[in-house]
């Protein structure tokens, strides 16, 4: 049962994270790129409502099943190119900074695909995906009924 319901959060609150998302995905960064690390993250916090939106936006991306439900063991397949596996490194680094900084090597192979502007981008949209999963989990928000705007 939701605690809070996404229309109990103080409306500026969910227009300043809104702002956030909507800069982050009018930024040079590819939506699927996006999708895919948001949708990591989503595992990563357990957040199964996110895991639920993410999926069902990266599936509207055009991504395939095979890369979907293999995600949350992508080092140990062959389906994800150079840059998203730098991105996905990364993602889980930020993601468990808690446990470990994040190395210079995880940061330096992001500097072999993206520009600093874009590094900047990625770390924010990471960020970003941190904070709503901890709001979500905390409200208890229901997964299951995302549904992707067409």
């Amino acid at each position: 049962m939701e605690r809070i319901t996404f229309g109990q959060i103080p409306k500026g609150m969910v227009e300043q994270l809104m702002a956030i998302e909507n800069y982050i995905n009018e930024s040079t960064l590819d939506l699927q790129l996006l999708e895919l690390m948001r949708l990591r993250v989503a595992q990563i916090n357990k957040c199964a409502y996110c895991i639920d939106m993410h999926y069902k936006e990266l599936k509207h991306t055009g991504e395939t099943e095979l890369r979907m439900s293999t995600l949350s063991v992508w080092n140990e397949t062959s389906f994800f190119t150079e840059k998203e596996k730098a991105v996905l490194l990364f993602t889980e680094a930020l993601t468990e900074i808690s446990k470990k900084e994040v190395s210079a090597e995880i940061f330096n192979s992001l500097t072999k695909f993206f520009a600093t502007e874009e590094i900047c981008n990625l770390t924010f949209a990471i960020s970003q995906l941190n904070t709503w999963t901890r709001l979500v989990r905390t409200f208890k928000f229901t997964a299951g009924n995302y549904q992707v705007n067409e």
